[in-house]
């Protein structure tokens, strides 16, 4: 047992006098902590691409409903003229076969 003892202090006191503290134990949490950044940076990254490619996918969207939009309003107004346009033209055939048929009368 006295052996382990000396054994163990010499090794320790040995470990110890060159001065130079142990570089594995503190380069292992370094380069994890590299390995972490580095990875974790690259996904902030990508996702800033997508969040940048979503608005500009939305924004192409938002501007072709609007182009549609004004594509169906522009529609209905032309077919609000047509049907006004058709209206007159019914009128005026009416008016001018009550004329016919009030000439033809009287």
């Amino acid at each position: 047992m006295l052996l382990w003892v000396f054994f163990l202090v010499t090794l320790t006191l040995s470990s110890g006098s060159h001065g130079s503290p142990p570089s594995q134990p503190l380069r292992m949490p370094r380069y994890a902590d590299a390995i972490f950044t580095e990875r974790y940076r690259k996904v902030l990254g990508q996702l800033s691409a997508r969040k940048l490619l979503q608005d500009i996918m939305s924004r192409q969207q938002g501007e072709r409903h609007q182009e549609q939009g004004a594509k169906v309003r522009l529609g209905r107004q032309v077919d609000s003229v047509w049907a006004d346009q058709k209206h007159m033209a019914l009128e005026n055939i009416l008016v001018t076969l009550l004329q016919e048929h009030r000439n033809s009368q009287g």
